[in-house]
């Protein structure tokens, strides 16, 4: 959320001409400068962690589940929804990081 926040979700307020929601949520959270000017940092550390996300999804697919029913469908269910939260968080970082980096080389 923090690359949305950073990159995304500005671009796309000032393309649609509210420039000044913009200006108005800047001087209200002031920290989403110090987010917009460390947008490195917060990419390498979003994308750590979500490498880190990552290994632990894979490493967990190879665990069993229990044996006893309701737990057993409770840990099958886990694990789909963890599958389509990864997903939808890769999604979220490409979308943040295509705003950040590279849509501005050709705008």
């Amino acid at each position: 959320m923090g690359t949305l926040i950073c990159c995304a979700l500005p671009a796309l307020l000032v393309s649609l001409g509210l420039g000044a929601t913009v200006v108005s949520a800047t001087s209200n959270f002031p920290q989403l400068i110090w987010i917009s000017e460390n947008k490195l940092l917060v990419f390498i550390f979003a994308g750590v962690m979500l490498a880190l996300a990552t290994f632990g999804y894979y490493s967990g697919q190879k665990m069993s589940c229990p044996i006893d029913a309701d737990l057993a469908e409770a840990c099958r269910s886990s694990k789909s929804f963890s599958k389509y939260i990864l997903i939808l968080s890769a999604i979220l970082y490409l979308i943040g990081f295509s705003f950040a980096f590279i849509l501005p080389y050709f705008f």
